[in-house]
């Protein structure tokens, strides 16, 4: 699950995250400092958070602040050094409230907390899901894109990888050229065969034919070596490493 720290005392916000990070089921995707760019990146990435650590004595002002520019929907740990805020941290989504100096097993306790919620909310009141068996699921076999001022199709055998460039899609053929999709990467992934395709990160779904090989990363993550030549390096997230490892020797 990705977390998002907004802390502006970068100690502070190191120990959070290493001690967040112990627990396997998490990973903090980024640190921030202030209001401005927390509501910069919740305006553009809030939807790929699960849960999000706010101190809220920031440099720039306190972080509720944040909620009057945008509309943020992800549940929260507040943290302070300061118990005169409980109240209007349960207003804005708090699930919990840590006092500075925090120890290790509030923590865990926060984030065990979250776990509980989520179950909780997963199980109760929905409907039994049927899922379509998987001999009989139709995988799209082809996509439409544009190339100078022409509709063309890609055959998806013939597609190494897609990718996520500034909030647009695009398509990577094995000839090393690049097109645009019109279309979200959920709903590539959801179209395509899992067993060809993986999701590595947020930002990568990658054919099974493209990948070379690979190498460890920084915090226990992985490197690609790929067929084809990307802008951005192909890092399979920490938390993805297993699920790779077992796809690629299916």
């Amino acid at each position: 699950m990705n977390v998002l720290i907004v802390e502006d005392e970068a100690h502070t916000a190191l120990l959070l995250q290493e001690t967040i990070e112990q627990d396997n089921d998490f990973i903090v995707v980024e640190k921030l400092e202030s209001i401005v760019e927390t509501v910069h990146y919740l305006s553009k990435y809030q939807q790929n958070l699960d849960l999000l650590f706010f101190d809220i004595q920031l440099a720039d002002g306190q972080s509720f602040e944040i909620f009057k520019h945008v509309d943020v929907t992800v549940p929260i740990v507040f943290c302070t050094a300061f118990d005169e805020y409980t109240l209007q941290a349960i207003k804005n989504n708090g699930i919990d409230y840590l006092l500075k100096p925090f120890k290790e097993a509030e923590i865990h306790q926060a984030l065990q907390k979250y776990k509980k919620l989520l179950t909780n909310l997963n199980t109760k009141n929905l409907p039994p899901v049927h899922f379509q068996p998987k001999e009989n699921q139709q995988y799209q076999k082809s996509f439409l894109t544009q190339f100078r001022g022409k509709t063309v199709i890609k055959r998806v055998e013939d597609i190494a990888l897609f990718s996520v460039e500034n909030e647009a899609v695009y398509l990577h053929t094995f000839e090393g050229k690049k097109y645009p999709l019109f279309k979200k990467l959920d709903y590539i992934e959801s179209v395509c065969n899992s067993s060809q395709f993986f999701r590595i990160n947020r930002k990568m779904l990658v054919n099974l034919q493209a990948v070379v090989s690979f190498e460890p990363y920084f915090n226990r993550k992985i490197a690609i070596e790929l067929k084809i030549r990307t802008e951005e390096q192909p890092i399979v997230s920490r938390l993805k490493v297993t699920a790779f490892k077992e796809w690629l020797e299916k």
